[in-house]
């Protein structure tokens, strides 16, 4: 069969297009490989200076007071950052949704420095906050400046941004394949053949960049971690459940550690709550110099040595307890190597009862480690490929692809069934409420609207429904309870929905929301 000029020149400009969008991913991630380089570089060596200050502190007490001073000038400081960008807060990733969602446009320069600067000295303070949120958001920034640059397209924009975002998880861990999917799955929620190449691409080049930095050893390098028997993979199951149990109350107490901090602290600007964790830090450095930072250095320590059954017990309080802390006080910083590290501690923890039992030999308590980091994950953030392929490269071995799968499956499915939501689309839906209570007026409506057994709205989830513009879902309530919804919430049959309406429209609202209330057959 022959082919066409005409069909030549459309295959030619396809293959085209593609490459374009590959070496801009090469360019992308190049540039995102050293600022992120860069970012993490200074990260380590802040950190490193920060637990020796405390060391110092041990034999010199008056030492602490120093120590206060010089982390209430970065509290300052990086209030000051978040008082002239907001967006800089936090880990970043739901900006970056939100943007790739066309929700939210930025000054990508405006982000990229103060985000690399704030999150510096909030990170590299000892802070229990991941660098790869950040990370992700400094690539994306990267990829925007890029994109204004070379792009007129909205799409061609989306697919460049998504590529550093990719780009700056990849320098962050080392990890190119799962800063890839995590994009696709977790953030783009698209496979797209021009996002992935993209992105691909750019997660390559800036892993090739971290890695002459920092070498060829693996972010988490745990030693050998063997083989687990069959036999034992009933393990997994009950690991599965517990870390999807303790993921939902993760998800819970996280979403509501900002609102905590306005409770106690609304007389402090937002931008300045940073001030409260920053000076918390101090008990905690003193006395736990060795729990500072992320985690990386706890996974690593843990794989090597047999921990008592308490010491990890208090462990997973502490980290649990300040992660929030931190994260909730709106700090730069992320919650992925936060998570990781609580979900080794769960691992270890189940692995020292069982061994206490004789359930399991010693040496598979690596194996439970590394199961339950992407166990824990994968439950919190609903993003079961991402957390497999991201622990496999972290750790660096290929072998336990199944008991990985098999834990994250079954915590997913826990968290599923109690009702949680992916935490960045949480996080991302709380911040496009407070956009759509900016947009209605400050006199508006509530309209309550039963759920009849044949409404259309019957078993479908709060995102599935075109919602009228200038209302907001605020409320359902089932029985004698009323709960806040998300975009996971599934309406049942007798359910009651509260809706803000802007009562400046309210009457051509009201009769839209009741349309769509209606059976489908009311309009055959």
């Amino acid at each position: 069969m022959e082919v066409t000029m005409e069909q030549a020149k459309k295959k030619v400009k396809i293959n085209s297009a593609h490459l374009s969008y590959i070496l801009k991913g090469v360019l992308i991630g190049a540039i995102t490989g050293v600022v992120v380089g860069a970012f993490r570089w200074l990260i380590e060596k802040s950190l490193g200076l920060w637990k020796h200050a405390f060391q110092i502190a041990h034999q010199q007490p008056l030492y602490l007071l120093a120590i206060v001073v010089v982390l209430v000038l970065i509290g300052l400081v990086i209030g000051k950052l978040t008082t002239q960008q907001p967006h800089i807060s936090g880990s970043g990733i739901p900006e970056i949704e939100g943007q790739l969602a066309g929700k939210f446009k930025f000054n990508w320069w405006a982000i990229l420095w103060r985000k690399f600067v704030a999150g510096v000295l909030a990170i590299g303070s000892g802070l229990f906050l991941g660098r790869e949120g950040p990370s992700i958001q400094l690539g994306g920034a990267v990829g925007q400046g890029i994109a204004d640059m070379t792009e007129d397209s909205k799409r061609g924009h989306r697919v460049l941004i998504a590529s550093g975002a990719a780009a700056g998880l990849s320098a962050a861990f080392s990890a190119p394949i799962a800063g890839t999917l995590f994009i696709l799955e977790e953030v783009y929620h698209n496979f797209s053949p021009l996002v992935w190449m993209g992105a691909l691409s750019a997660s390559i080049t800036a892993d090739v960049v971290s890695m002459n930095v920092f070498g060829l050893e693996t972010v988490l390098h745990v030693g050998v971690v063997p083989g687990l028997p069959l036999k034992y993979y009933w393990h997994l199951l009950i690991l599965g459940v517990v870390l999807g149990l303790l993921g939902y109350f993760y998800q819970r107490i996280l979403l509501q550690s900002s609102v905590w901090y306005h409770k106690l602290f609304g007389r402090i600007s937002r931008a300045y709550h940073g001030l409260i964790a920053l000076l918390l830090l101090v008990p905690v450095g003193y006395f736990f110099t060795n729990t500072l930072g992320g985690g990386n250095v706890i996974i690593i320590k843990m794989a090597q040595v047999d921990p008592l059954i308490i010491s990890l017990a208090l462990l997973f309080v502490l980290r649990f307890v300040f992660s929030m802390i931190s994260y909730g006080s709106g700090l730069p910083g992320g919650i992925f190597l936060p998570i990781l590290t609580l979900g080794a501690v769960i691992g270890m923890l189940y692995g020292a009862i069982a061994l206490k039992f004789n359930l399991l030999p010693s040496k598979y308590m690596v194996d439970l480690l590394v199961f339950a980091m992407a166990g824990y994950f994968a439950g919190i953030g609903k993003a079961p490929f991402t957390a497999i392929l991201l622990v496999t490269e972290m750790v660096g071995s290929l072998q336990h692809l199944v008991p990985l799968a098999l834990t994250s499956l079954v915590a997913y499915i826990v968290v599923d069934l109690l009702g949680g939501a992916p935490i960045y689309e949480s996080l991302l839906e709380r911040m496009t409420v407070k956009q759509k209570l900016h947009v209605i007026s400050g006199k508006n409506d509530q309209v309550e609207l039963p759920v009849f057994d044949d409404s259309r709205f019957v078993g479908q989830q709060v995102r599935d429904i075109n919602w009228p513009a200038n209302t907001l879902l605020i409320g359902v309530r089932r029985g004698e309870k009323t709960s806040i919804p998300n975009g996971d919430t599934l309406i049942h049959p007798g359910d009651t929905l509260i809706v803000l309406v802007d009562n400046n429209f309210s009457s051509d609202v009201r009769d839209q929301l009741q349309k769509l209330n209606r059976p489908l057959e009311d309009e055959e």
